[in-house]
């Protein structure tokens, strides 16, 4: 059984993301469920149309908020939320695939426009067996 889950932590007027997993792609998948759940409950969500993303930076810290800035991208510009997430991380380049679906008002409820990932609390290591990917989204 996995331990993967998700967490928002509080800063200011801003939101914490923090994905925990046994591995480092999996606390990353967790992270980027924990910034749609800053939206809507990712539960609301089919995952149902996928789109391929990818990126690549210097460490890890640096390709997790790049990460999550092409979701915030990809989620603008297509107009939609996503709900699943599939992530392979090799040294510093990240691809992956997001399912999900157009926005519906009604049914998702947006809460609010996430405008990007920020450095705030930016971390990516391992303690205790346990990934840990977290950042702040600018809200």
């Amino acid at each position: 059984m996995s331990s993967a889950r998700w967490e928002h932590f509080p800063h200011g007027a801003d939101m914490g993301v923090r994905g925990i997993a046994d591995t480092k792609e999996q606390a990353f998948e967790q992270a980027a469920l924990a910034m749609i759940a800053v939206v809507t409950d990712p539960a609301t969500v089919n995952a149902r149309e996928p789109v391929a993303v990818e990126c690549e930076a210097p460490d890890d810290e640096l390709l997790l908020v790049d990460w999550l800035n092409v979701l915030v991208f990809e989620m603008s510009t297509r107009r939609c939320l996503f709900g699943r997430f599939e992530v392979k991380i090799e040294g510093h380049r990240l691809t992956a695939t997001a399912w999900g679906e157009p926005v519906d008002i009604e049914r998702h409820q947006p809460a609010v426009e996430i405008k990007g990932a920020t450095y705030t609390a930016l971390r990516v290591r391992q303690e205790k067996g346990q990934w840990i990917a977290q950042t702040v989204v600018d809200v």
